[in-house]
């Protein structure tokens, strides 16, 4: 048998979650939705950017119906993802400001993974897509490196938007370790998922 493809694997997901509700009435997340737990901590990193972006993390998004992932929401995902992969230079910190964990806008065409996912979330917000949907996440690499993605919750599970990759791709299909992400309710509030270990970024308590 062939690859399958991943508008098919997509579908076949959607379509399983559908079958399990109706046969036991429950609700249960969306099959390749990530389980979400407690309030948790927030990444150094981000706690400083609130710092300077108050107003964006001060914000309890009203829509938080998942984002249905149509033929022309597939195509605009996969093209935000590619043009800002594209338009950002990889650069550390460390280079760019002298110390470790700002995360900033690149404005400048530079930056680290977590500049990366602002302006993919910049982005798609500008474009209409509820900020409930677009969550910061912290993962573990297969090599244990910390590292930040962007998670998209849709009608057919929870994708990723990585600076590491052109494709977005179904959570369970990188290859992360999901340790916590943005609270959907609001933009300054974290919480754990159900693979969190002990993280290796920077944390408030």
């Amino acid at each position: 048998m062939g690859v399958m493809s991943r508008s098919l694997r997509v579908w076949l997901y959607g379509a399983l979650a559908l079958a399990l509700v109706g046969t036991t009435g429950a609700k249960i997340a969306v099959a390749g939705s990530m389980t979400v737990g407690k309030q948790t901590s927030q990444p150094i990193g981000h706690y400083d950017f609130c710092r300077v972006r108050p107003v964006e993390c001060a914000i309890r998004p009203a829509d938080q119906h998942v984002l249905v992932l149509d033929d022309v929401a597939w195509q605009h995902l996969g093209d935000v993802n590619r043009t800002v992969n594209r338009a950002v230079k990889p650069m550390n910190d460390i280079d760019i400001y002298g110390k470790d964990e700002v995360w900033a806008y690149p404005d400048a065409g530079v930056g680290d993974c977590e500049d990366y996912v602002l302006e993919k979330r910049r982005r798609l917000a500008g474009s209409g897509i509820s900020l409930a949907n677009l969550l910061i996440t912290v993962v573990r690499k297969p090599d244990g490196e910390g590292h930040a993605v962007l998670t998209v919750r849709t009608d057919r599970g929870d994708f990723v938007l990585d600076n590491l990759s052109n494709d977005v791709k179904l959570w369970s299909d990188t290859g992360y370790h999901f340790l916590k992400r943005q609270a959907s309710y609001h933009t300054g509030r974290w919480v754990s998922l159900v693979e969190e270990r002990n993280m290796l970024v920077g944390a408030v308590q």
